[in-house]
């Protein structure tokens, strides 16, 4: 049931243009890189996006650009030589989803454009600022500040007050976000103990210790790395019937009792404009990364039903799109 049409995270309208002239459209397509942490399958709202938003500009995907994808299988260390395989190729630009890989990807090429979507580019040091870039990365921010990682916390509390000690899988424990629940924590009445996990052996460690410390609830930061093992933090939170906040959408339809977060499909397709530009001749440092600003509310009934969990009424009335 769909509470809300609502396009999150950009909210920007693209408007359609057709591709160059005559001559343009003679040219070899431009290659596009494209590097996914996770398997190949497991990264379905970037491409989805993006996809979506170069037709709505007229480029016709074999015919205007190719997609060299890439993919890490979920072992951090194979990034570097992917990138190097991409830089040599050579491809038009980079499209880099998540810290893990832009940081690779930064590390590997100076001069090839960049479209990355990470929680905050100038938090990780990849734009000197939102307006001014300043190198040859940019694109969009997913999570604007930090005070969206404390609703998480404060959307777990709402709905189950009973919680006090909960468990916060992300790809390390430091980052903004990360300290931004510890601060919030005490207010909510709230214990949050961090695990970190960056490739799918830590994970396993991770929600084994997890599993013997017996929280109360789970947060899932929104790393690409844990998007890419959603299947297995679902299930993981299923068996051991644990209350779950993620901090992506796309964990909600395979199972996740509830998230909040920006639209990533609604971000790639916005994504989209900045190749259209730098395809026309635009230089990263003179595109402006752009912050979300609109979050949406996912939640599955179906699963909190199976888990014999009741989410107040007031919550399901918030929520924009409610799986029953």
């Amino acid at each position: 049931m769909r509470r809300r049409a609502v396009i999150g995270g950009i909210g920007a309208t693209l408007a359609a243009a057709p591709f160059g002239a005559p001559a343009q459209q003679q040219r070899p397509p431009a290659r596009l890189g494209y590097i996914w942490i996770g398997k190949r399958g497991s990264e379905q709202s970037t491409l989805q996006g993006l996809r979506h938003g170069l037709r709505e500009f007229g480029y016709v995907e074999g015919r205007d650009y190719v997609l060299e994808e890439r993919y890490a299988d979920s072992q951090p260390e194979r990034l570097p030589s992917i990138v190097a395989e991409l830089v040599g190729l050579p491809v038009s630009m980079i499209l880099s989803p998540g810290v893990p890989v832009t940081q690779a990807v930064t590390k590997g090429t100076a001069t090839i454009p960049v479209l990355a979507t990470v929680p905050d580019l100038v938090a990780s040091g990849f734009v000197e600022s939102l307006a001014r870039p300043g190198g040859n990365v940019t694109g969009i921010s997913l999570q604007a500040g930090v005070a969206l990682s404390e609703k998480w916390l404060e959307l777990l509390k709402e709905t189950f007050p009973h919680v006090r000690k909960v468990a916060v899988l992300a790809i390390s424990p430091s980052s903004p976000y990360i300290d931004r629940i510890a601060e919030v924590g005490p207010v909510l009445a709230v214990e949050p103990v961090v695990y970190s996990a960056k490739d799918s052996d830590e994970l396993e460690r991770a929600l084994l210790a997890i599993a013997t410390n017996l929280p109360d609830g789970l947060v899932v930061a929104p790393d690409a790395a844990l998007i890419s093992n959603r299947a297995r933090i679902i299930a993981f939170a299923s068996e051991h019937r644990l209350p779950a906040v993620y901090g992506n959408l796309d964990f909600v339809p395979d199972g996740g009792l509830m998230a909040y977060f920006t639209n990533i499909t609604a971000a790639w397709r916005r994504l989209a404009t900045y190749v259209d530009k730098l395809l026309k001749g635009a230089r990263p440092s003179e595109l402006p990364v752009e912050q979300a600003t609109t979050f949406q509310l996912h939640i599955n009934l179906k699963t909190a039903k199976a888990l014999g969990l009741t989410i107040p009424p007031t919550l399901l009335a918030r929520a924009d799109e409610v799986i029953e």
